[in-house]
This record gives structure tokens, sequence and C-alpha cells, in this order.
């Protein structure tokens, strides 16, 4: 037994020792990370806040709860309680006993010392909180409850919830804890006979006990009176009573003043205990307890339920509309969709051929390839290697040859899962990095209906201005493993032909593995013991960790939310630069409404919460080949960003020093956009009886079978009203339960216009065709519907494409790209355009055909229609025997006598007939 005890012990022990040895070496070497970033404002100032306030309070915890261990050692003079048993020694029966007090006490002690542990880590993780408090800025709008700046909200009120409810849970635990020890001791009686009544009783209790106990009584009913007053009055700002969120009716004028007479009530309790401590009297203690008892019943429940029940909703809009308006003031505040700049468009003008060439940037912008298209194709043509990959499409502009083109690009990354032979050289020293990208314009195709490319191939081949003079990604999407660079080891480059050409790294990432103390922390944070002992990792070497910027940027701004979508950025040296959105974020706008915070990464846990306020407030850049980072100030006028540049002084740059091949990239982010979109289909009603009836709810159309894929999309174009194209992300509204279009909104990428959004809106009474409708009727066009279900045989599939709505000049355009793709095969081929404008619909093999049809100039003639002679008697002979084979299957299922499938094959052969007739 004891041999197996001390086994146990030295496996606890040796447990214990190597998850601190890991977390030490994880600690260090993420310390060495931050060094070689420049960033260690953020790994210090979170590390010694959590260090001052877990080893502040919880050491201020156990203090207070062992002095309480001693007060009670000292004041409680009656003798312990004891716990007795009967022990048998042959016939004598010996009752032995033992005092409970001195077992207590020990017990104490030790809880007080966990209590002290836990108070320090709960106090530890608020260390956010705590900073933001000490460096609160003013936001500069109040709210209208209170009149308090919403900086009170943001900042204050989560640091009071903090402190008061922490001094609540101890001081609640040391009134139990109080309470035991002065039972154990026996100067405390449960059920103790008192003038015929069972009750609680004290037996003996001396004056300094019964000070103690009313002491600390006092404490905490004066904590629940700073509860009242400091916590769940302001809380009111975001009550759900009404059918808005925030104060309400029955908020304001009954559970508000509730809320102040239960504060009074608590602190009169709270003066009554100090009364009784001092003189004995349980008199007054009873009274206002029963008060506080009552009004929490019948003030804090009853109440206000029936007023809201019988005052409030049988005249809901009258007493509500005050508080409406407020809630809808706040909503569009506190989402920034106040600035937001309103024109409307007449929507009778429909498109002439002239309108058509006086937009030729829209035009020549318009977007034939569609993401998941375009990346099968890449990942067929271009990703040349299996262990390069494709992982996503971006979507920018670039200025090319003298003009202002959209551009598709996705980088070319190394996945290390594909290698051929996955090893330690190869996976950590050989191969490191992906290599250069594949770009290509939106709208161009060859003639065997494949995209055009102005960059491609490895090493990178350019047809134009845009050129990749760095092409090697060490950071990117992928979340590959650290890499060793500056090894013994041969680092490959990229193939050619059927030999590799091998490279050195040039750069100052990562950090230097240049003392054998090093290796050691980096082999057992790695757990490799071929990184302790492997030869090629000499003093010059550079381990490279982090390398998914999701987790780059993650791991040195956890406070911020951020974008799905990082992308790449071709810079004027040839060097390859990500940019990546962050959010501040927060759930504390008084009144204002809160939605899901689904959408952003970055959740805590995995686990998903509410929002009311967002801002873009900084813009990442991570260099693709060292991973140096910069974090640029967007939204300098963001209170809490500038609260953060506060803790963190020397982290975050000017938006006004991103240097301008970077700065003419940035883009308004998606998914900022779809939040901001989605709340003003509702908060766009101003109105409080408007708002109220939800008479003139907006919604966003989302392609047919993808109720998550709204019609959002970037395009190079010339708004209405405006003199020159621009890079712009727009998204249409229809009418709530209808498919015509209502408005649509875009947000302004370039220039002085970044970040302005504008929606343009369309009469009520005229009808101006929506995505949906333009679907349908695309679906019910019989040469359309005819061609495509003859693609759509044995053999091949038909892809149809995102249908793009394109405002031009005051009307809208549709274009929809229908790709062909083999059975079996990877590469989709773009077959024909469609193009659509109110009654009239075109399918071509281009574009320019189809606007040609649509939009014949003076004097020339539509284009053909949609197949040719040829295509046609092709078609036709293809039904022909597809009907034959129907006819022959009907024959021998009619011999086999199955009429089931006899009948199947005659309405078969019945379809095809009448595609032959048509």
């Amino acid at each position: 037994m004891r041999m197996r005890r001390w086994i146990l012990t030295i496996v606890a022990v040796v447990f214990v020792l190597s998850a601190l040895i890991a977390a030490l070496a994880n600690t260090i070497t993420d310390w060495w990370w931050f060094q070689s970033i420049q960033q260690t404002d953020l790994f210090l100032t979170p590390l010694y806040t959590q260090l001052l306030l877990g080893f502040g309070v919880g050491l201020f915890v156990a203090l207070l709860f062992f002095f309480n261990t001693y007060l009670v050692g000292r004041f409680a003079r009656t003798p312990s309680k004891t716990f007795q048993w009967s022990q048998r020694k042959g016939d004598a029966v010996e009752i032995k006993s033992v005092a409970v007090a001195p077992f207590a006490r020990k017990i104490s002690m030790v809880f007080a010392l966990l209590l002290g542990l836990i108070f320090g880590f709960t106090a530890a993780s608020h260390w956010e909180t705590v900073q933001l408090f000490l460096h609160r800025v003013a936001v500069g709008q109040t709210d209208p409850l209170f009149g308090r700046d919403v900086s009170y909200y943001f900042f204050t009120l989560p640091f009071v919830k903090i402190v008061v409810q922490t001094a609540f849970a101890a001081m609640l635990l040391l009134t139990i804890t109080t309470i035991v020890l002065y039972f154990v001791h026996g100067a405390l009686e449960v059920g103790r006979r008192i003038m015929g009544r069972d009750r609680l009783g004290m037996k003996t209790l001396v004056s300094a006990a019964r000070q103690h106990l009313s002491i600390i009584s006092a404490i905490l009913f004066a904590l629940v009176a700073v509860q009242l007053y400091f916590i769940a009055v302001p809380d009111l700002v975001y009550s759900a009573t009404g059918p808005i969120t925030g104060a309400s009716y029955t908020d304001v004028h009954i559970r508000l003043p509730i809320l102040y007479i239960g504060t009074g009530i608590a602190i009169l309790l709270a003066v009554s205990l100090l009364a009784h401590s001092i003189k004995s009297s349980t008199r007054w203690v009873a009274g206002f307890a029963g008060a506080f008892l009552v009004l929490f019943i019948v003030g804090g429940w009853l109440v206000p339920d029936l007023l809201q029940r019988f005052v409030v909703l049988p005249n809901e809009l009258d007493k509500e509309s005050e508080y409406i308006t407020r809630h809808l003031e706040a909503t569009r505040q506190a989402y920034g969709l106040d600035t937001i700049e309103k024109r409307d468009l007449s929507g009778d003008t429909a498109l002439t051929r002239s309108d058509i060439d006086a937009n030729p940037g829209t035009i020549k912008n318009v977007r034939l390839w569609d993401r998941d298209p375009l990346l099968d194709t890449f990942s067929q043509i271009q990703e040349i290697r299996t262990y390069y990959e494709f992982n996503s499409i971006d979507n920018d502009r670039y200025t090319i040859n003298g003009d202002y083109r959209q551009v598709l690009l996705s980088p070319r990354e190394l996945e290390a899962g594909n290698l051929p032979q996955r090893n330690f050289i190869n996976e950590h020293l050989t191969f490191t990095h992906g290599y250069g990208l594949t770009l290509g314009p939106v709208n161009e195709v060859t003639p065997e209906g494949l995209p055009v490319l102005f960059v491609q191939d490895i090493p990178p081949s350019s047809s134009t201005n845009v050129e990749v003079k760095r092409p090697e990604i060490y950071f990117g999407e992928l979340a590959n493993d650290y890499v060793v660079v500056d090894s013994g080891a041969k680092e490959f480059d990229y193939p050619s032909g059927e030999e590799n050409v091998f490279s050195d790294y040039s750069g100052d990432g990562g950090v230097q593995v240049n003392s054998l103390f090093r290796k050691l922390l980096y082999a057992i944070r790695f757990q490799s013991s071929k990184f302790l002992f492997s030869s090629d990792i000499k003093g010059d070497s550079r381990v490279m960790y982090y390398r998914d910027i999701q987790d780059r940027v993650q791991r040195t701004l956890p406070f911020l939310r951020f974008d799905g979508d990082p992308y790449l950025v071709v810079r004027d040296d040839g060097s390859l630069t990500w940019i990546y959105d962050a959010y501040t974020t927060s759930n504390a706008y008084p009144y204002a409404e809160r939605v899901s915070d689904a959408l952003l990464q970055h959740n805590s846990g995995g686990l998903y919460g509410q929002i009311n306020y967002i801002r873009n407030a900084v813009k990442v850049s991570i260099d693709g080949y060292t991973g140096a980072m910069t974090f640029y100030v967007a939204d300098a006028n963001d209170a809490i960003i500038q609260a953060y540049q506060g803790v963190f002084p020397a982290s975050f740059t000017s938006m006004n020093e991103m240097p301008d091949d970077l700065r003419s990239h940035i883009r308004f982010p998606e998914d900022m956009f779809q939040y901001l979109t989605n709340i003003y289909s509702i908060y766009h009603m101003e109105d409080a009886q408007i708002f109220y009836n939800r008479e003139d709810q907006w919604s966003i159309p989302t392609r047919p079978n993808e109720s998550s894929d709204p019609f959002m999309r970037h395009m190079i174009m010339r708004l209405p009203e405006e003199e020159k194209e621009e890079y712009i992300l727009m998204l249409p509204f229809t009418p709530r339960g209808k498919d015509n279009l209502s408005a649509w909104m875009v947000a302004r990428n370039d220039g002085q216009h970044y970040g302005q959004l504008v929606v343009y809106r369309f009469p009520k009474q005229k009808l101006v065709y929506g995505p949906i409708q333009i679907i349908n009727r695309i679906n019910q066009d019989p040469d359309i519907s005819r061609q495509i279900s003859l693609w759509d045989q044995r053999g091949s599939e038909v892809i149809r494409g995102n249908l793009l709505v394109i405002p031009i000049e005051s009307s809208l355009l549709y274009v929809q790209p229908i790709y062909l793709r083999a059975e079996g095969g990877r590469i989709p081929e773009l077959k024909r355009v469609i193009v659509a404008h109110e009654n009239k619909i075109a399918m071509e093999e281009t574009l320019d055909q189809a606007l040609i049809r649509l939009f014949p100039r003076d004097g020339e003639a539509p284009a053909p229609s949609n197949t040719t002679d040829e295509e046609t008697d092709t078609t036709d002979a293809s039904v022909a025997q597809q009907a034959s084979d129907a006819y022959q299957r009907a024959l021998d299922a009619q011999r086999n006598g199955d009429w089931t499938t006899y009948g199947e094959e005659i309405q078969r052969l019945g379809e095809l007939l009448g595609q032959l007739n048509q």
C-alpha cells in the first residue's frame, strides 16, 4: 500500500512539473515572439495587469477570511460543539468525543486560501475592463434616460459591476462562513426553544460576537444598496420589457422608482444592523427586512406586470411612442446608420444604347467570373504541384496599364498536408512557403471559355504592369505548422521542370534560435526532440510560428473582432501584403438593438453573443514574407479604439501613415456591410408609428436555395450623379414579403469617399424588378430554358453563376454568367452570358453580344439568337437519339412485365418528342 502511494505521488509530481514546464516554455517563447514582431506592449501590459489584479485581489480575500476566522475564535467564548461516538472494548463501552471548532478553523483556513485563488484568477481575467476604465474617453453622445455620456456604459459601468459583484460575493461567503463558525463554536443554535417557539436563537452569544455578525450583515446590505443604485438602475437602458430594447413606459414609471425605494430601504436596513451591533434590538432590523421583501415581491414583479398587461399593452403605441423614438435614434447612432446618405431615383428611366456607351468603365468591369468556378479553374490549371493550394479568391481593383480594372486573385499557398513525403525535414525545414499568385480580370474570357490571366505560372509572369517580385508566402490563410529558415537544409523555393530551385531566406521574420536554451524550450513547445537534436538548426536559424494570419493577428489583438475575409495585395515594389479588417464591438450602447455576433471571427470559446455597437476601427497589414504587422487606426472617432490606444500607446499607427500602395486597396469590410444592411432594412424607418407597425420593412434577397448568400457584390461602376467610376460594394433591398426592388445600398471605397454609405430609393408606387423576379423570368424564357436543359444532360453540368445587379444611371441591368463543366471534370468554362433589363432578356456567347441584342446601336441589327443552325442540328440529333433509347427501354420493360419502368420511359419519350416538335 505504501509503495503504491509513493508511485501515485511521484506520478502526480511529474505530471504537475511537466505541465508547469510546458506552460513556462510557451510563455517564454511567446515573449520572444512578441519581441520579434516589436509589439512587447501587447504582451507585457495584459501580463502585469493580470498579475497585479490576481495577486492583489486574491491576497486581500484570503487575508479577509483569515482575519474573520481569528475574530470568530476571539469572540466565541462558549464551549465548542463536539462529535461523540461509542467504541466497544470487550464488555465495556467507551464514549469518545472530539471538539469540532479546531477542525472547522483548519478547514476555514484552507477555504480562505482556495477562495483567494478563485477570486484572484477571476479578477485577473477582467484585466481588459480595468484598463479600459483607467483609459476611458468620452463618446460625445448621451443616453436619453439619465443624460450620461455613452462612455459610462462602455467603460465605467462594466468596471463598477466587477467591483461591486466581487465584493458582494466575498461578503456573502464571509457571512455564511461566520454563521457556520459561530454555530460549531456553540454560540449559535438552530431550533432552540424560546418562549414556546422553535426559531433561530443565540445562546450565550457575547456582545462582541453579536457586533461582528451585525457589522458583516450591514456591509452586505450596503452592497445590496450599491448594486441597486449603481447597477440595476443604469441597466434599465437595456430592458426588454416593452416592444423595443431600452427602458420603456413601465420601466420608467414603475421599476425606476421602486429601485430608488429599494436602495433607500437597503441603506436603512444596513444602518439598523449597525445599530443592532451597538444595542441588541431586532425590531427595526425585522421591519426593514420585511419591507424589503415585500417591495421585492410586490414592486419588483407584481405591480410592473399588472401595469404592463392592463395599462400599457392595450395602448402600447401611445404609451411607448416616446421610448420607440429613443430606441430608433440610439440604434442608428450605435451602428452609424445616422450617417447614411439617402438619394432618390425616379425608377422611370429605361436604359438606352447611349446609357450603355456612356458607362464604359462599368460595362468593362462586369464580373463574369464567380469565386467558386474560378477557384476550381485556378486549382486545375495553376496549382502546378499537389502541395500547392488556392485557398480563396480575393476581389480587388488595380490600375492595369492605365485602366481602372476589377480583378480576382488567389495566392498559391503551401499545404504541408499534401506533401508527397511528410517528415520533420520536409515539413519544417525544406518546404517552408507558398509561391506567387494568379490574377486576372473579372470579365475577360479566352476562346475556350477559360479566364484570362494577367499574372500566372511559377515563377510569376505578368502581361501587365502588376508584377510579383517577392513571391514567397511564408504567412497566409492556411494553418500550417512552424518552419525553420536559414537552416542547414536546402529550402525549396519553386519547381522548374524536372528540377527544383532552392533559396535562402533573406528577411528578418521569425525568432532566432541562437542558443541551446532556446532550442530546448522550442523542443518542449513543439513537443519534438528532433528540434533539439537536429544539426541543421544552427545559431543563425530563425523559427517562424503563428503563420496563419488569422491566428497571428488574434494573438496580438485578442480584444478585437475580425472580418472573415482577409485579402492579399500586390504592392508597387512587387511584394505581397495581407490586409485584415478588425472591429471594436460592444453590447453596452444604451437603448440600441442587439444582434448576434455570429458573423464575426474570434468568438471566445466558439460561443456567440450579442452586440449593439460596431466600428471598423483597425486595418491590419501583414507582410507575406516577413510576417511584420502594422495596426492602422481606421476610425479615429471610435471611443473604444481610443481607449485601447491609451492602454497600448506604442502599438497603433495613424491611418495617415499607411503607404499609398496599400491605402489604394482598402475596402469597406463585407461582414460589417452585411451587419449594417440587415439592421438598416428595419431601422431606415424613422417614424415611431411606421416602425411599430413595420409598414415599410425591407428584406435582403438571397439566391434561390442559398438562404445565406445575399446578392452582395463588389463592382466598379459610376454611381448616379457622380462623375467617374469607383470601386463599391452593393446590395439590393426588396419589400418584406415581395420580390420587387425597393432600394439598393452601396459602400464607397475609393479616396476621400472611403467608408461612405449611400442608399438609393425607388418610388413605392413604381414596379422595379428585383433579383428573384429576374431569375424567375430567366427560368421561364423558353429559349434559355431549353438550351440549359439540353446542356445539362448526362456527360455535362450547367453551373448558373451569381446574378449581378448592376446600377447604370437611374436604372438597373442584370447579368448572369452560365458555365459548363464536363461530368467528372473540375474546369468550368464560361459558355453564355444572360443580360436582362425590365421585360427584355438575352443570352449570348459574350456580354457585348447580349448587350447589342438588348440595346442595338442605330442602324445596327440585333445580334443573332442564342443558338446557331449547327448547334440546333446537333441538338436535334442528340434529342432524337435519346428518344430512340427511351423507346427501346420501354419495349424491354414491357417484355419483362416491368410496367412501372415502362410508364416512366413512355413519359420520357413524350417529353423528348415535345422538344423535337419545338
